[in-house]
């Protein structure tokens, strides 16, 4: 087992998780571009991680980046994501984990000019996610 608060095995994970979801959060797999429900939502409100429903980002912090993914440009608090090397496909990026269960979210790139207050791009799966609207709607 890890030192995440969220332990689980493989066979409760895949219990839990759709193939799709266990491919994205467990395996570190991604969706295909444009095709997830978040990439153009608009939605006020908090996303969570859909492996353990802590909370990672805030619709405040959502922007547009035309990439084919929910883009963010902050997480909801330094402690709700952890930030991992990754050096798989010949080349190196920083993939975002969820701090409280360890599941794969997507990753972060810098420096792309984006208008935003930290010229970052958490580039996150929507399958990774789940949308609660302000106001319980």
């Amino acid at each position: 087992m890890s030192d995440y608060r969220v332990n689980k095995t493989e066979g409760e994970w895949r219990e839990e998780l759709s193939p799709e979801e266990f491919h994205v959060l467990r395996e570190a797999g991604t969706e295909r571009p444009f095709t997830g429900e978040y990439t153009d939502t608009t939605t006020e409100g908090v996303y969570a991680c859909r492996a353990c429903g802590a909370e990672l980002f805030r619709s405040d912090q959502k922007f547009s980046s035309h990439c084919g993914w929910p883009s963010f440009f902050d997480a909801r608090d330094t402690e709700a994501v952890e930030l991992i090397e990754d050096r798989s496909l010949g080349m190196v990026r920083t993939e975002v984990r969820c701090r409280n269960c360890g599941s794969h979210l997507g990753h972060l790139f810098e420096g792309e000019g984006y208008p935003t207050p930290t010229d970052q791009r958490y580039c996150i799966n929507s399958v990774s996610l789940t949308l609660e609207p302000a106001g319980g709607e």
